[in-house]
């Protein structure tokens, strides 16, 4: 039995800004144009999401006990080493991994979720590189 491919449309550009905004609330958004969930053509075998870049990530708005208690976890396969990583470590050094990992955690684990994330542009700060595709504001 051979499924129906349906011919997608090009992908658009979509800017997000996260400035004062929640992590959990944004990145459901973002997973769900990644995903392709708004388009008429969506079918959940095949890429049809768009394209979205993320500005001041830096500037996300967490309450100050989740800054210290949330935990980000990571174990590269040997015996005892288990990495353990504050919320507040990983907004100092790198904010743009919080947002990647909150939306990573969203999609769906299977093949297409890494093409996906090849779609999703994350900066810390409001300056991006690309101002030519000419991203319009996710509604």
């Amino acid at each position: 039995m051979k499924t129906s491919i349906i011919p997608t449309a090009e992908p658009k550009w979509v800017i997000v800004d996260a400035e004062g905004q929640t992590v959990g609330r944004i990145a459901t958004k973002i997973a769900s144009t990644l995903r392709g969930k708004h388009n008429l053509a969506f079918s959940p075998h095949q890429l049809c999401g768009d394209h979205v870049v993320v500005i001041n990530a830096a500037k996300l708005a967490f309450p100050q006990k989740k800054l210290l208690q949330k935990l980000y976890r990571s174990h590269s396969g040997y015996l005892g080493h288990l990495k353990t990583t504050t919320l507040k470590q990983m907004m100092d050094k790198k904010p743009e991994n919080v947002v990647t990992i909150a939306v990573r955690r969203m999609l769906p684990a299977n093949r297409l979720r890494a093409q996906m994330l090849k779609r999703l542009h994350v900066y810390a700060e409001d300056q991006h590189k690309h101002e030519a595709q000419q991203p319009t504001p996710l509604a």
